[in-house]
């Protein structure tokens, strides 16, 4: 849990939505789905972390 708290926080959730969210008993799969996740990966992070969208992709692979 103090993992996940910390993880939430450097994703930019404030400390006390951090706390609640990582002691939901939710499995990966309900988290998905979530505002946990729709709030805390957003194309601007992935970008940032080397990830590019499936349409660039298609566009490089096919032209």
């Amino acid at each position: 849990m103090k993992r996940k708290r910390k993880n939430l926080i450097r994703l930019g959730i404030n400390k006390v939505q951090a706390y609640a969210w990582s002691r939901t008993r939710m499995r990966d799969w309900a988290v998905a789905q979530s505002p946990i996740l729709r709030t805390t990966t957003t194309e601007k992070c992935l970008r940032k972390r080397g990830y590019i969208s499936m349409l660039e992709h298609y566009h490089k692979v096919k032209f």
